[in-house]
């Protein structure tokens, strides 16, 4: 089976100019998990899904997760048109995406989040499927640009954000820290955001993750 049959059209209408296009997006049915890692990253046997979460619009350059594509309006949109399509020239990123062409669109999502001032939960969310992407590539040194990049934005969200109506919960965000910065090196505050999540009176509710910290708890502690 080639990459293209594992790909369905999605018709997308641009928020900021209201323009109609096409983007890909891979077919549920066709993934097959090869390996998962402690990060959550699922690596698939043929597309990875995570290379079609970003829509990019090819007229204006306006870019964004698919479940914050349609969250624009008012004065957000005045800015990025002042700051993104007057300097964009047009592109088409709907077709077939390599892992290069992904990290491009990614790139173009957190540029936009940021100067829309977006949660940091948002933000971080974004440089943790960029370290996947560069995963992906062997490019270990961008890869650890992008899990810094991701522990400083979701340690910030989780001391200053809410996580209600978002896709993330506090026991998940508090391993993600953990594991971020175990990635990264520091095995010592790695241990400590680990033990939070196993001592967390809510832990029982995600046993998936209580999981995941006491094993690289025990990672840390073997490898010593």
């Amino acid at each position: 089976m080639s990459a293209i049959d594992e790909l369905y059209d999605k018709k997308v209408k641009c928020p900021v100019c209201n323009v109609e296009f096409t983007t890909k997006r891979v077919k549920m049915s066709k993934l097959r998990a090869e390996k998962r890692y402690s990060d959550l990253f699922i690596h698939y046997k043929g597309e990875n899904p995570v290379k079609y979460s970003v829509y990019v619009c090819p007229v204006c350059g306006y870019a964004a997760l698919s479940e914050k594509y349609n969250n624009v309006k008012g004065g957000s949109l005045t800015i990025l048109r002042d700051k993104i399509t007057s300097k964009w020239k047009e592109r088409e990123y709907g077709g077939y995406r390599s892992v290069e062409e992904a990290i491009t669109c990614y790139k173009l999502a957190l540029y936009c989040g940021e100067i829309l001032l977006y949660k940091k939960l948002y933000l971080g969310g974004i440089c943790l499927r960029l370290a996947w992407l560069y995963r992906l590539k062997n490019d270990n040194e961008n890869e650890q640009r992008f899990l810094r990049l991701t522990y400083d934005f979701y340690k910030n969200a989780y001391s200053n954000e809410s996580m209600i109506n978002t896709n993330m919960d506090e026991i998940t965000l508090t391993y993600l820290i953990g594991e971020t910065k175990r990635r990264i090196g520091d095995n010592k505050e790695a241990i400590s955001w680990f033990s939070q999540v196993v001592s967390h009176p809510m832990s029982g509710n995600n046993p998936k993750i209580k999981k995941l910290a006491r094993e690289q708890w025990a990672l840390i502690r073997e490898s010593r």
